[in-house]
């Protein structure tokens, strides 16, 4: 049996201008430029430049001001011109916000792929069509790392299903062989071992005895070496523990990984410093980058041909849609400044709440006096929400004398001392990072002695976040630290 119910809901959306302003606030300073410039392009009514009406232009676009264009004393209403079917300008792009907006990539610069690298080197060989077709599936089976993973067997069967080719396992392994020539020097390894040992036959001394009992220690104490079980290795070998020491101190200097950076593309994440500190007179003073504050205005032309075409014949069907069209782009550039001016004032009030907390940090850039803080902080000092701290501080930074921080830097959690106190896990992490340091690398430190050294200075602690700190700090375990 169907029925029909009436309920009562309250819902809340976030209005175009709102929308606007959360993606500009998530803007890093690198892509605020282009932000800006496609603005720009896309609606005329927008210009670069000082307002020319500088004394109106603080009432007329002030941060809380909803005063519409058409909201003035003249006898005609625009809004009666507008019908639903002229959709509202920047209502369509800005009314699906998501948050995967906020991973948009900043600029990168480019070089040719590892792959294109390597097919550029094969060209070089003297190969039948035959032989380079296999060679190209063996660059192509080549991960990001520099490791061919795929079994050849594997490889065998992609030739003869995608290439029409019959081969064997000695043919594609010789050209496998000659693949492993090209530079970088270990790419196109199989694993891990066979990738040191092809880096140490092609040093430039092969017959250096350190360079051979290198060689002898990954060929056949390759486990023992993983474990640095050094006395194993000693025995098996008949080395001494200088020769064994230096043939360690070879090895290390290898590269593990020859394919470097993923898709051979060198990421380079321009810094542009959002916020500059300068401390003048022993007060602190902090400043926009200039190209997070630019000066932009609605354009005098579409102002005046607002004007003009409000004073003509209403009733033209072209006129009206012309009149829309107008509006609709003095609105959006209304909104775009109004957005950017907000903007300013909310990284500007963040700051400020960020700089007051962790004041003894901005002093003397000594890590150990960063206070515990969380985005709940500095949002109920500013009086804003904390997703909207969170945004600032996702991708934001500030050029200090010390150097230049992200803001996600000054957020951490707090652990309890002894005195009562709170301090914050940055600060911990700095002395357990001091502390394997300074241990004896032939005797290092388990996490149960750091554990027992962290309390003996007042930090109480439990071994897991030690455990979990070090791992942060990318500290290998007691025994992988342990050196000759």
């Amino acid at each position: 049996m169907q029925k029909l119910n009436l309920s009562q809901s309250l819902s809340q959306k976030l209005s175009p201008q709102q929308i606007q302003f959360i993606k500009l606030l998530q803007v890093p300073t690198a892509e605020l430029d282009t932000r800006i410039e496609e603005e720009l392009e896309i609606n005329p009514a927008l210009e670069e430049g000082k307002s020319e009406d500088s004394d109106n232009s603080e009432d007329e676009f002030d941060d809380n001001s909803e005063e519409d264009f058409s909201s003035d004393d003249r006898d005609v209403n625009i809004d009666d011109y507008l019908d639903d079917e002229y959709g509202g300008y920047k209502m369509q792009g800005d009314g699906n916000y998501s948050p995967d907006d906020e991973d948009r990539e900043i600029p990168i610069s480019s070089q040719s792929s590892l792959h294109e690298q390597l097919l550029s080197q094969l060209s070089f060989l003297r190969l039948d069509e035959r032989q380079r077709i296999i060679g190209r599936q063996l660059i192509g089976s080549i991960e990001n790392d520099g490791y061919i993973r795929r079994d050849l067997e594997a490889i065998i069967n992609d030739l003869a299903f995608s290439q029409n080719i019959e081969t064997d396992f000695d043919e594609v392994e010789e050209i496998l062989r000659k693949v492993q020539n090209f530079d970088p020097a270990g790419i196109a390894a199989r694993n891990l071992q066979e990738c040191l040992i092809i880096q140490l036959e092609r040093k430039e001394h092969p017959d250096d005895p350190t360079v051979q009992h290198a060689l002898m220690i990954i060929q056949d104490c390759f486990d023992e070496f993983t474990k640095k079980h050094y006395s194993k290795i000693q025995k098996k070998c008949d080395l001494s523990e200088e020769e064994i020491k230096e043939a360690v101190n070879l090895i290390t200097k290898l590269n593990p990984k020859p394919g470097g950076v993923a898709e051979g593309l060198v990421r380079t994440q321009y810094v542009i410093p959002d916020f500059i500190l300068n401390q003048v007179g022993g007060k602190f003073e902090i400043s926009l980058n200039s190209k997070n504050a630019p000066e932009l205005r609605i354009s005098r032309s579409y102002s005046e041909m607002f004007d003009a075409y409000d004073k003509s014949d209403k009733k033209d069907k072209k006129l009206k849609e012309t009149v829309t069209f107008v509006k609709q782009k003095l609105d959006a550039a209304k909104w775009f400044i109004d957005a950017i001016k907000q903007r300013q004032n909310t990284l500007l009030r963040t700051m400020e709440a960020i700089l007051k907390y962790q004041k003894e940090f901005f002093i003397d850039g000594d890590e150990t006096n960063l206070r515990p803080m969380i985005l709940k902080d500095i949002a109920e000092r500013i009086d804003m929400d904390i997703s909207t701290v969170s945004r600032v501080a996702n991708s934001k930074s500030i050029q200090t004398e010390f150097g230049v921080y992200p803001l996600k830097y000054f957020f951490s959690e707090g652990i309890a001392t002894d005195s009562g106190e709170d301090v914050s896990n940055r600060e911990v992490k700095s002395v357990l990072q001091t502390m394997v340091n300074e241990e004896d690398k032939k005797r290092p430190l388990s996490d149960d002695k750091l554990v027992k050294m962290l309390n003996k200075r007042g930090y109480n602690i439990a071994r897991r976040t030690v455990a979990k700190y070090r791992e942060q700090l990318q500290i290998p375990v007691a025994r992988l630290r342990k050196e000759l």
